[in-house]
């Protein structure tokens, strides 16, 4: 455990890089958190959705999800209201219901970052989604017990595949 005081080395519009006695890691700016969404239709399919990662330098498989209150005239939204946002956006499906499945950290050693988790159901297509302009989205709706075998395929393509997609293949989440 460290009582150094936190330092800023270096902040961007969305990202800053701090010290605490030895430890180096990475915030995003102005406290912004996200909102990661597993979105289950009534017919069990589960929506991803793969998208060009920059940090990463290739495509990236991924459950949808988004910013908190990144936007002029979000800054106020729950993390129900920007899951809803972004899933519409992403995927072009809203939800009847979201239910909180707690608030997670996905690299605790680098990233002080966390992420709720919620659940969508009651899904309906209202649009194509694909994200905004430069976002490049592709979405997937893939059945339930086929989820294993597709991340498989997309990591054999050469899809980096988001940790948080560890969720989906322990089947804990999906009410299985």
């Amino acid at each position: 455990m460290s009582d150094a005081p936190e330092e800023v080395a270096w902040q961007g519009k969305w990202i800053t890089a701090k010290r605490r006695g030895k430890w180096e890691y990475v915030s995003r700016a102005r406290g912004i958190r996200a909102a990661v969404i597993v979105a289950i239709d009534a017919d069990g399919h589960v929506l991803l959705v793969d998208q060009y990662r920059v940090p990463l330098g290739k495509r990236c498989l991924e459950l949808p999800a988004g910013l908190i209150g990144d936007e002029a005239g979000h800054e106020g939204d729950s993390p129900f209201d920007a899951a809803r946002r972004e899933l519409i956006e992403e995927t072009g499906y809203d939800c009847a219901a979201i239910e909180d499945l707690g608030e997670y950290h996905s690299s605790p050693g680098l990233v002080s970052e966390s992420f709720t988790l919620v659940r969508a159901t009651g899904l309906t297509k209202v649009g194509e989604g694909g994200g905004l302009e430069d976002e490049d989205i592709i979405v997937h709706r893939v059945p339930r017990a086929e989820v294993a075998a597709f991340v498989a395929a997309r990591r054999a393509e050469g899809l980096a595949i988001d940790v948080k997609l560890l969720l989906l293949l322990s089947g804990a989440l999906l009410g299985d």
